[in-house]
């Protein structure tokens, strides 16, 4: 799935401009915050403030499937830097851990399958 920029109204706080703007760059919606009210208070108040409403009438809001796929990517995302959208080692460790659980329990519903009479039975209906 492409990225694209959209309003997160979910995460955001206003209009959900800084969280689209980290999620499209790949980074924590805290930091992206800190640097917009950084560059308003060191004096780009009006520019700061003329591109956050322009943005907010401009950008789309967020879909909702939008949301779910971001969320599968960003699980299984390491976070290498402070500033970048992922989890610690720790965290992606057990996810992967839970994943790979639920994988190998369908694993074995679907051997479980292939090896029973129901689907040599299957099997040979499909054949005629």
């Amino acid at each position: 799935m492409s990225k694209e920029l959209y309003r997160d109204t979910a995460n955001g706080k206003l209009s959900g401009v800084c969280a689209g703007v980290a999620h499209y760059f790949g980074m924590e919606v805290w930091l992206v915050r800190i640097l917009v009210i950084s560059a308003f208070l060191l004096g780009g108040n009006f520019l700061v403030l003329l591109a956050y409403i322009a943005l907010s009438f401009m950008l789309e809001k967020q879909p909702a499937n939008y949301v779910e796929s971001i969320k599968s990517q960003q699980e299984h995302k390491l976070k290498n830097k402070p500033w970048q959208a992922g989890q610690s080692p720790e965290r992606l460790l057990d996810t992967l851990e839970r994943d790979m659980a639920s994988l190998e329990g369908k694993v074995r519903d679907i051997e479980a399958y292939v090896t029973s009479d129901t689907f040599k039975v299957n099997r040979e209906f499909s054949k005629l």
